[in-house]
């Protein structure tokens, strides 16, 4: 009972301080408040875009040869064999682009123009980037509707109105600064390209088969518990596709009680230990850091009902700088972290010890009052009384915030795949 009433006294006093940054140290040009640092962080550590002197520049507008040359990185196409003439009378074959764009031409990535030039210097468009996605990804049912919710909607090409639609849909875009507006007839920024690229690279599944060199391996298998709905990890030559259904095991960074925060909070979990399938596949190298965000916390209520935390995982920061797209939730009843059943019984327990004393110092201080020689009547009498009351108490009282320490673990469950490129 003294190490329970001290492990309540000890929770009490949690609290949390969470962040949501992300950090990459060799990149000199990009805060790591910047708006896109995740994507840039992701794709340079990925050898998909590179920098010049430390540099990314990410305000600089990108080329259409150096668009196609990460491209085809994203899509494992940069090292294919050469089959095919470039066409383009702008494209010499001694020049440091031609590989990219003969490799483009091969597989029918990104065409040049009418007058027969490929214009590999100069800038791409927003909604050309857009139609590039749009064009190498899997068909689909799409409303184009989706794009009127957009103030600038009436400045999409009649030509892209379906492009954005289809892009739109899967969540391969770009609208920063303004979410509201597409600009599509804007020059593509080397940042807006990461963010693109990385977004692309979550989504190999929707691309067309004939536009990415992806060859399955194999199938490995996670084993954290067998009441996980599924435990499959599909192994390619591009990336690690943990399926939907895994559970993974993670803990609190930080110390976390739910009374302190509100929806739309951080919150931050690690993995002490390597992630890896029972085949010696590393999935999550130790010291990952798993962010997520409160989407709502349920007050203790009364009867003796707990607090609820719903929470989503929603990004990995890997040790080396990759980040991973994650849609992850507690693997609980409905997803939510409560206190558990031994707690709220610990809780009863010290309402019941409570009412005990005073039931017993009651039945002792009024046995006093006619008798002396009645004390050990009163005593009798008042304990039971004082512990039944503090049992009715300890139910009918609002139940307990949830409360987490630092290096709590926890299980979360993958609600869709998630995709670690290699």
């Amino acid at each position: 009972m003294k190490k329970l009433l001290a492990g309540l006294l000890v929770a009490g006093m949690l609290s949390i301080t969470t962040s949501g940054a992300f950090a990459y140290a060799g990149i000199k040009d990009v805060a790591q408040n910047y708006w896109a640092q995740t994507e840039i962080a992701s794709v340079v550590n990925d050898s998909v875009m590179f920098l010049n002197a430390g540099n990314f520049r990410p305000e600089e507008k990108i080329s259409r040869v150096d668009f196609v040359t990460a491209l085809l990185k994203v899509l494992g196409q940069s090292n294919a064999a050469i089959n095919v003439k470039v066409p383009y009378s702008d494209v010499a074959k001694s020049g440091a682009g031609h590989d990219a764009v003969a490799r483009s031409q091969q597989i029918g990535l990104v065409y040049g123009y009418p007058d027969g030039t490929f214009r590999p210097n100069g800038s791409i468009l927003r909604d050309e980037a857009q139609s590039v996605i749009s064009h190498i990804t899997i068909d689909g049912t799409v409303d184009s509707k989706i794009v009127s919710k957009y103030k600038d909607a009436a400045k999409v090409p009649a030509w892209a109105k379906n492009v954005y639609a289809k892009t739109l849909s899967y969540g391969i875009y770009v609208n920063h600064p303004n979410e509201n507006e597409l600009r599509p007839t804007e020059e593509l920024t080397r940042a807006e390209a990461a963010v693109l690229l990385y977004r692309l690279s979550q989504r190999l599944d929707l691309v067309k088969a004939q536009y990415k060199n992806e060859k399955v391996l194999g199938t490995e298998h996670l084993n954290v518990t067998k009441k996980a709905p599924c435990n499959e990890v599909t192994v390619t030559n591009m990336r690690n596709i943990v399926k939907e259904g895994n559970v993974l095991e993670i803990q609190f960074t930080e110390q976390f009680k739910s009374k302190l925060h509100a929806a739309g909070d951080s919150v931050t979990f690690t993995n002490p230990e390597d992630i890896v399938t029972e085949e010696g596949t590393t999935l999550f190298p130790a010291g990952s850091k798993f962010y997520g965000t409160v989407l709502n916390i349920q007050d203790p209520q009364w009867w003796n009902k707990n607090a609820r935390v719903y929470t989503q995982i929603n990004k990995v920061v890997l040790p080396n700088g990759k980040t991973v797209d994650m849609n992850a939730k507690p693997f609980y009843k409905d997803y939510a972290l409560k206190e558990g059943p031994w707690m709220t019984a610990g809780k009863v327990a010290l309402y019941t010890v409570g009412g005990t004393a005073v039931g017993t110092g009651a039945g002792v201080g009024f046995s006093f009052i006619p008798k002396p020689d009645k004390v050990g009547t009163g005593v009798a009498i008042g304990t039971p009384v004082g512990a039944g009351v503090g049992l009715i108490t300890g139910f009918v009282t609002p139940g307990l915030n949830y409360v987490a320490k630092e290096g709590e673990q926890i299980q979360v469950i993958l609600i869709d795949d998630s995709s670690i490129a290699k």
